[in-house]
């Protein structure tokens, strides 16, 4: 029977398994003029940090559901946009990852054994303790990324240094600069 006289199928080959073909924390080689030792150093930070802006992301959108008060609606709208510039963050250190050869980490699990962001409390609190978290968990990442941004220099990778460096460090201090602002103590006005 030739190819072309071959019933054809729609159905889904489902339930398929593989075995694992890269474990995570190893990189492959790719021509990119880059060491082994360099990636490798490059992927298990960009992966902290990666897990670490994870963790941010689900926080924003967690304090942006349970936002109370007068400023409700100006913190509603901020920490949305905030989760969403962390996502593209979440996006973009990922394909650095990859584009160095290694394996980002992906599965919620997986993030909660890596990260450093302490996890908050499952029920909601007060505003000003919500905020205070972000901006910790702010302070986390950028502490971490300015010693990746160094030392991924001191190795000669200028994607990554800059990634750190244009990217999550200054999303990072802008956001921070945002939600401080919020936790100023303002006079009441009186007439």
């Amino acid at each position: 029977m030739s190819p072309a006289d071959k019933p054809t199928s729609s159905q889904p080959w489902l339930h398929q398994k593989s075995p694992v073909v890269q474990e995570f924390g190893t990189v492959k080689q790719f021509p990119i003029a880059l060491s082994y030792e360099a990636r490798m150093y490059s992927c298990q930070r960009l992966n902290k940090v990666l897990a670490d802006t994870q963790i941010l992301y689900g926080l924003y959108k967690k304090h942006h559901w349970s936002m109370r008060g007068a400023t409700f609606y100006q913190l509603h709208l901020l920490l949305d946009k905030h989760a969403g510039e962390q996502l593209e963050l979440v996006d973009t250190i990922a394909e650095r990852v990859q584009t160095l050869g290694g394996v980002a980490v992906g599965d919620p699990r997986h993030v909660a054994e890596i990260t450093s962001i302490p996890r908050p409390p499952d029920g909601v609190e007060e505003v000003p303790a919500m905020l205070s978290r972000l901006l910790e968990a702010l302070e986390t990442i950028l502490t971490d990324a300015h010693d990746a941004a160094a030392r991924t220099a001191e190795l000669g990778d200028d994607g990554t240094n800059d990634l750190l460096v244009s990217q999550v460090i200054r999303t990072g201090e802008l956001q921070a600069w945002f939600l401080a602002e919020h936790l100023v103590d303002t006079p009441l006005v009186r007439v």
